[in-house]
């Protein structure tokens, strides 16, 4: 792949390519935004101490991990989060803590995933340096409609050199930004609803602690 690499693999179809999602009842929303679970362990740069996925998320991490998006490795993390309508999250990056690599699979709703240039300074041809564009909306340059059902692998320069983050609003235009509109259920102008929307990031924490080490039984 090149260097701006992001793959969105669409299934719009019953059951999905990758199976049904988890038993019903097992994801609660206790909280608008929330980490509904952490399997995998809790990242940390001295390593992750590793925890046992659920065998209903296991099967989803091999079968994301077989496409390669891990450069042969395993997932061994995976965050469960809810948006309901109106809820978003800021521009931010994932950090070094992960392989650069992020796969999520979107259930119950669609989303828009925006791409933002990060905050710096431009350079002229002379090397002055002048103020580059510092606003939100002039630093978006690109979005992805995630359908649900859909799954996002987002690598590379689109992982490592820009920003992501979901605007907190009820209801998203689809406009020319759109990237992969010509391969969604929609078309330019569309006006979609949010409904509840629960993610599965899933990723490799490539540091990872033997239990015995973290908890002082061995060095």
């Amino acid at each position: 792949m090149s260097r701006n690499t992001c793959l969105v693999l669409f299934n719009h179809g019953s059951p999905s390519a990758l199976g049904e999602m988890g038993p019903a009842g097992s994801l609660s929303s206790p909280a608008p935004l929330c980490i509904l679970c952490l399997p995998g362990g809790l990242p940390h740069p001295k390593g992750m101490v590793p925890e046992k996925l659920p065998a209903w998320l296991q099967s989803y991490a091999e079968k994301i991990s077989s496409l390669g998006a891990f450069g042969g490795k395993l997932a061994n993390h995976v965050l469960v989060n809810e948006y309901l309508p109106g809820q978003g999250i800021m521009p931010h990056e994932d950090g070094p803590l992960y392989f650069p690599t992020v796969t999520t699979i979107s259930l119950g709703s669609h989303t828009l995933l925006d791409f933002y240039h990060p905050v710096s300074r431009g350079q002229h041809a002379d090397s002055e340096q002048v103020p580059a564009p510092q606003t939100e909306e002039q630093r978006h340059f690109l979005s992805l409609l995630l359908e649900p059902r859909s799954l996002l692998v987002l690598q590379e320069d689109m992982y490592v050199r820009y920003l992501h983050g979901i605007q907190p609003t009820t209801t998203d235009t689809v406009t020319e930004k759109v990237a992969n509109v010509a391969a969604c259920n929609t078309a330019l102008g569309d006006e979609l609803l949010r409904g509840t929307r629960v993610s599965l990031t899933i990723r490799h924490v490539p540091k990872v602690l033997k239990t015995a080490i973290f908890l002082g039984k061995g060095k």
